[in-house]
């Protein structure tokens, strides 16, 4: 660890020591509920109030802080993995993850709305988590909670493919202070703290993660650049060479209540951000990104507000960027780029290094009224402000921005911020938006749920999407759903603001895409210990947003030009055979396609299968091994490379904990059978840049302890 790294920690965790260990929490109706039901049978992501996930009008999943132990997971994309229907793929650009719901992929994946504590972290850049996501660690988490399925009706914009809403933990959740550490293979290494205390009225809660890496291993043979050597008779390529993958985080969070008010921030740093298989898909081993984002909110709830009124009031901010630590090389130094119309060799390789800033500001107001019988009405008003307040870039290509005179190869890196040469024009967006939604108790075993938002925006119009739900209670131990809901996902800046790229541009013309999903769902209690789902769904997806080709043929515009259709079946699984055996199963089918080809849409699993089986060796050990199968992945159209692999990994985790819980810890085993698993690389026709796939990692081990006081 660096001397200033060591000292960022250490900060970290001073603050955490002023927080006092002494804490009795303030126990809130939902508390209450959770503590009743327990906190995976209930879930509050689709209606926006606790309630029992049986009766939720959407396919949902609820996660908590111990299954996550149990699994070994020490990372967001670990746990997501283990959910129906979802398939954590990887873009070529920093391994970034694709969170891949029912066939509906992209390479941003902006399709996906990832909530923390209810709050978007959308970029407007990308409409993503952020180029330079790297990861989020598990320990701040309480629950996570995913619809599969649109949620546009309730969550607005980008909530398309699926919801993600993540609950971190408050003061009242940390019942004991706790110190860890974690160790394992390609030099990783992460410590965390949580404390919690009372001061007068005040609950508090203060949690810091740190994480370093130097990230898998695992080669790249063949790249772009090696391509464009074998034309040009050059020798510039990095390949073979190992994915750059290293991460440096700290992550920080607070929580404070008092009465009726919390009010949480959180800090997500990232440094020495390596950039997976690189921007253009050819391997640069020495770039670096950084990003900061830093969110806080401020929320007022009253449950008793008035005797049939439940209110809430909120404000938050977010801010975020994308920050180059060192140069970017799109292409190693000693490139020839005549071919691609960039005119000869480039000595010190073709670089570039954008950089943007965003802030974002929400105020929403949200109330419920129960003085109707049978009907739980909510509702709310909101307005979002987004600023892409400032873009930064320098590069060695393109105009000279005091001439206006193509730069030529070999030339020096030039700042062309604040010139009608940078790639992407700032600018903000304003979204203001108003939703209905009554829950309407149709009789004893019958209830309707419907829904009505309408958002105006600024930049490309209004939008309005419904969401009708019937939860039939078929009989004591069977609940039937009927769902049917409409979402869209607004266009990025990216698609509509880039310029001066040489290969992409945007469009402000463009509309935002559209689904429109119908699913059937069934939930079986066959004994207390016994649950099984099915889930059955069909969707249509419209305005595609992609990338076309240009009449000069050198350039792509963003244009609404795609349409997609899916169906398919999710079946779950959860049985608690006895006091010492637990088996979690599910396995997820979809056919999607994509109308233009008329072919099964590429790169997404056609099945997917997770196997999971937890065995308490004592009360003081637990065993957890888990299978997760990925199949069925197909082409791009043009694509004349061989099928991509199946693959299937097995991993395992040992958990141990003393008779009275004051310490533990965990062995964690991941690919223990060394899978050569790999995610699909892209198809530039008339060859892939990366032709063997992306490489994921192999046989990996961690071990963890941590003390709590």
């Amino acid at each position: 660890m660096t001397h200033s790294r060591g000292k960022t920690l250490g900060l970290g965790l001073m603050l955490l020591g002023m927080v006092s260990p002494q804490l009795q929490a303030n126990t809130s109706d939902e508390d209450e509920l959770l503590a009743l039901y327990g906190d995976t049978e209930m879930i509050s992501i689709a209606t926006g109030s606790l309630q029992s996930i049986t009766k939720a009008p959407a396919v949902a999943t609820v996660i908590n802080a111990d299954d996550i132990r149990e699994m070994g997971a020490s990372e967001l994309d670990q746990v997501l993995e283990t959910v129906p229907g979802l398939h954590v793929a990887r873009s070529a650009l920093g391994y970034n993850p694709i969170y891949t719901f029912r066939g509906i992929r992209s390479n941003y994946n902006p399709q996906v709305l990832l909530l923390i504590n209810g709050i978007p972290i959308s970029s407007l850049y990308n409409g993503d988590r952020g180029l330079i996501w790297g990861g989020m660690p598990v320990n701040a988490i309480e629950r996570i909670e995913v619809i599969r399925g649109p949620g546009s009706a309730l969550y607005g914009a980008d909530a398309f493919a699926g919801v993600i809403n993540i609950t971190t933990l408050s003061g009242s959740d940390i019942t004991q202070n706790e110190f860890g550490v974690r160790a394992g293979s390609y030099d990783t290494q992460d410590a965390w703290g949580k404390l919690a205390g009372e001061w007068h009225d005040f609950t508090l809660g203060m949690i810091v993660e740190f994480h370093q890496t130097d990230g898998q291993h695992e080669l790249i043979g063949s790249d772009l650049q090696s391509g464009l050597d074998a034309l040009a008779g050059t020798s510039a390529s990095n390949a073979p060479g190992a994915v750059s993958l290293s991460r440096e985080n700290l992550d920080i969070r607070l929580d404070i209540v008092k009465d009726n008010w919390q009010f949480r921030s959180g800090l997500q740093r990232r440094r020495n951000w390596g950039n997976g298989a690189g921007v253009a898909e050819a391997l640069d081993p020495d770039n670096r990104w950084k990003s900061d984002r830093f969110n806080a909110d401020l929320t007022y709830h009253n449950a008793n507000f008035s005797d049939f009124w439940d209110l809430q009031a909120q404000i938050s901010y977010f801010d975020t960027s994308t920050e180059a630590e060192n140069d970017m090389h799109i292409f190693p130094a000693g490139s020839d780029l005549t071919l691609i119309g960039l005119g000869g060799v480039y000595p010190e390789g073709l670089i570039g290094n954008p950089e943007s800033f965003e802030r974002h500001t929400r105020a929403n107001i949200t109330a419920s009224y129960t003085r109707l019988e049978k009907h739980h009405i909510r509702g709310g008003i909101g307005y979002v402000f987004s600023d892409l307040y400032k873009v930064r870039e320098t590069k060695n290509f393109g105009p000279d921005p005091i001439t206006g005179e193509q730069l030529p190869p070999g030339s020096p890196v030039v700042d062309v911020s604040d010139t009608p040469y940078v790639y992407l024009q700032e600018g903000n967006r304003e979204n203001t938006y108003i939703y209905l939604q009554d829950i309407w108790h149709l009789a004893d075993d019958w209830e309707l749920t419907a829904g009505l938002r309408y958002d105006d925006y600024s930049d490309f119009g209004n939008t309005t999407n419904p969401r009708v739900a019937l939860v039939w209670s078929s009989s004591r131990k069977l609940t039937t759903k009927l769902l049917y809901g409409k979402a869209f996902r607004a266009p990025a800046f990216a698609e509509t603001r880039a310029i001066n790229n040489p290969v992409v541009l945007g469009n402000p013309d463009l509309d935002p895409e559209t689904l429109s999903s119908y699913e059937l769902a069934f939930d079986y209690r066959a004994t207390e210990r016994l649950r099984f789902s099915l889930n059955l769904f069909h969707y249509d997806w419209r305005d595609i947003i992609k990338f076309t080709a240009d009449a000069s043929g050198n350039t792509k515009t963003a244009n609404n030009a795609g349409s997609q259709t899916g169906k398919g079946l999710e079946l779950d699984l959860d049985w608690r055979i006895n006091d010492l055996w637990q088996v979690k199963a599910n396995y997820a089918w979809q056919d999607s396609v994509d109308e233009a080809t008329d072919r099964r849409t590429s790169q997404v699993p056609g099945s997917q299968a997770y196997l999971a089986a937890n065995w308490t060796l004592s009360d003081r050990v637990q065993l957890h091994g888990q299978l997760n199968w990925v199949m069925s992945r197909e082409r791009e159209a043009l694509d004349t490379r061989d099928s991509i692999d199946d693959y299937a990994t097995l991993d395992l985790t040992l958990n141990y904990r003393d008779d009275n819980n004051a310490w533990g810890g965990s062995i964690m085993l991941r690919n223990l059978t060394d899978t050569d698993a790999r995610e699909p690389s892209d198809w530039s026709n008339p060859v892939a840049a990366i032709p063997d796939d992306l490489p994921l990692e192999g046989r990996n081990i961690y071990a963890q302890i941590y003390f709590k006081f």
